[in-house]
């Protein structure tokens, strides 16, 4: 890990991890009316530190596998258990899902801010002012 790694901490794992997160519930929320159809999540909390211990990357284990790139693609998922039972089997409630999505939105937006300040910095401290 290099010093601007080491400067930046947990925040782009963060957004990769929310952004992740978008992916899934925007998926639930258009999906809401097709039967049977299970709503889907990541308990934040868990999947980051999974990401920062590193078993949340794919990983090359022989000279001959192809490169995946880096980022959270194996997280685990949960199935949203619903407070009412639809009759077609869909757990989508999309009241639940629009909190969600806005409150993911939200931190989101408040760690891309905690980012650009530390870039910020990082700018700052290489120009010397």
């Amino acid at each position: 890990m290099n010093v601007i790694d080491r400067h930046l901490g947990i925040s782009p794992d963060a957004l990769n991890v929310r952004a992740r997160r978008f992916e899934l519930l925007s998926a639930n929320l258009a999906n809401a009316d097709t039967p049977g159809y299970k709503a889907r999540d990541i308990d934040f909390s868990e999947t980051l530190a999974r990401v920062r211990d590193g078993q949340g990357e794919m990983r090359t284990t022989h000279g001959t596998h192809i490169q995946a790139g880096s980022g959270p693609h194996n997280m685990q998922m949960k199935y949203r258990v619903p407070s009412q039972v639809s009759l077609d089997g869909n757990t989508v409630e999309t009241q639940q899902e629009h909190a969600a999505f806005m409150d993911n939105a939200i931190r989101y937006q408040a760690s891309l801010n905690f980012l650009d300040g530390r870039i910020k910095s990082i700018m700052s401290a290489l120009r010397m002012e």
